[in-house]
């Protein structure tokens, strides 16, 4: 040890303003030790390494006096014992302003998208307190995104946290770009997407989708890739969330924050915590699981200058839903919208499972009696349907009794009323998208259940915007019969 110290002698008679310098005593894996003989660098503190400070380090506990443990955010590759590691003096910083609009960046605020350089963007420590309880909102708001299943049976809160279920290839990305279009191209908002462990391949994806879209103008992307150290996907989210919060608090405009997947922050926490040498909790996650996820979701809120909602992926280990992680997520969810492989594989597009989904906002006191029963009676008719599908299936719809048939076309045509074309599928469907507002929603599914369409083929309700366009979409249909040419 007595070695190691005099490495740093000379930074004893230089100048008392000169960096806090300091000597790597041990290096396993991200996990780095680190003596300090002049001051300790507090909690959160970043450490650089290496021959062009390429290696940073995040102080994540004081040992003793002289010795800090930190993990490193970047690979550590070359770091040796004896190297010097300086102390920047500061937290992990992200870059804020009107500059970071269209461009993507890292959990360090380096874009990544070849663009040039960052200009004109300030920087703030990614590590900030949740909005006080005197600042927040206390009205309970419905956050309109334009399509019919969402805002008509799980109606989304403005400032509040939507956990979006899906494998792949039922149409999450889909659902996640149409909710940005929507935000961006019809209110006054800005779209933050923050890949948390995402592929880099779903990122350029995503990148090229949002631009031939034209909603980049008004979006921020943050990646920490999969490849990356724990570290560093572990700060992504308190990185792009730092973003929100400068267009929530100083531009005030609403932010729609876009996390893909929470789990993955969840498992990135794990890994770091593994690394520290903490002891594992049940099922081996980090005994911080809770305080760390909750620092994370509390700064989503919707305060008196703007509000941040969230819509997050959720990954469900082993679709086991008592998982801690899992159980975690869902403490703070407003709303849970499950995406079925069943109802995409149908055709019924966006494939959301109603009786599955559910949302806390659906209450008489927030969205309304006519809209609160008016959902009940959607859920009960889909229901009695799903009830008879194994009934069908064996006999026929014609053992079904009168009634029964009418809850059957009744459920069939709302199924088919409650898809929708998107603007960001145009150019692969070739329908037009539909932006639907929630009245226009609410009152075509209260005609179809009225049996104002029972004559109406189910056809012609398939992919529309609001219930007036099924008559022409039929009149259309019956002119283009070979027998109606006259």
């Amino acid at each position: 040890m007595t070695t190691l110290s005099l490495d740093l002698q000379p930074t004893t008679d230089a100048d008392p303003t000169s960096a806090n310098l300091g000597v790597v005593v041990a290096v396993r894996g991200s996990v780095v030790d680190v003596r300090f003989d002049r001051h300790l660098p507090s909690i959160h503190t970043m450490l650089q390494a290496g021959a062009a400070g390429e290696i940073v380090i995040e102080v994540l506990a004081q040992r003793d006096a002289r010795h800090v443990r930190g993990i490193a955010l970047t690979p550590t590759q070359g770091l040796a014992r004896g190297m010097r590691v300086e102390d920047t003096g500061g937290p992990l910083k992200a870059p804020v302003g009107r500059a970071l609009l269209s461009r993507m960046f890292d959990v360090f605020g380096n874009v990544i998208d070849r663009q040039g350089p960052l200009t004109g963007a300030k920087w703030r420590s990614v590590h900030r307190a949740p909005p006080a309880l005197v600042r927040r909102s206390t009205k309970s708001e419905i956050f309109e995104t334009g399509i019919k299943v969402i805002d008509v049976l799980v109606p989304l809160e403005r400032g509040g946290k939507a956990g979006l279920f899906g494998g792949a290839g039922v149409g999450k990305t889909v659902l996640l770009t149409e909710m940005i279009h929507n935000m961006v191209g019809h209110q006054d908002g800005v779209s933050i997407f923050c890949g948390i462990g995402e592929r880099c391949r779903e990122g350029e994806e995503l990148y090229r989708d949002m631009k031939d879209a034209g909603v980049l103008p008004n979006m921020v992307m943050v990646f920490g890739q999969m490849n990356e150290p724990p570290g560093s996907r572990f700060r992504v989210g308190h990185a792009a969330l730092t973003m929100a919060e400068y267009f929530r608090d100083d531009e005030r405009r609403d932010v729609l924050l876009l996390m893909d997947n929470v789990f993955r922050f969840i498992q990135a926490g794990m890994e770091v915590s593994g690394l520290m040498g903490q002891m594992p909790a049940r099922l081996g996650y980090q005994p911080t699981m809770g305080t760390e996820l909750s620092g994370l979701e509390e700064r989503i809120a919707n305060t008196d200058t703007g509000a941040i909602t969230s819509i997050q992926a959720v990954y469900v280990p082993a679709d086991d839903f008592t998982d801690p992680a899992a159980v975690h997520t869902f403490s703070h969810l407003s709303a849970s919208v499950v995406l079925s492989r069943k109802r995409a594989s149908e055709g019924l597009f966006p494939a959301i499972d109603p009786l599955q989904s559910s949302s806390k906002m659906a209450t008489p006191g927030i969205v309304g009696e006519r809209h609160y029963h008016l959902a009940q009676e959607i859920r009960r008719t889909l229901a009695q349907y799903a009830d008879l599908k194994d009934i069908i299936a064996m006999l026929g719809l014609e053992q079904l009794s009168p009634e029964d048939r009418n809850v059957v076309a009744r459920a069939r045509r709302l199924e088919r009323f409650l898809t929708q074309p998107f603007f960001t599928t145009e150019q692969f469907t070739g329908h037009a998208g539909k932006l639907v507002s929630l009245a226009d929603a609410l009152d075509g599914c209260e005609r179809i259940l009225n049996d104002e369409f029972k004559d109406c083929p189910e056809s012609a309700l398939y992919m529309i915007g609001t219930i007036d366009e099924a008559k022409e979409k039929w009149k259309t249909q019956q002119e283009a019969k070979p027998g109606n040419e006259v």
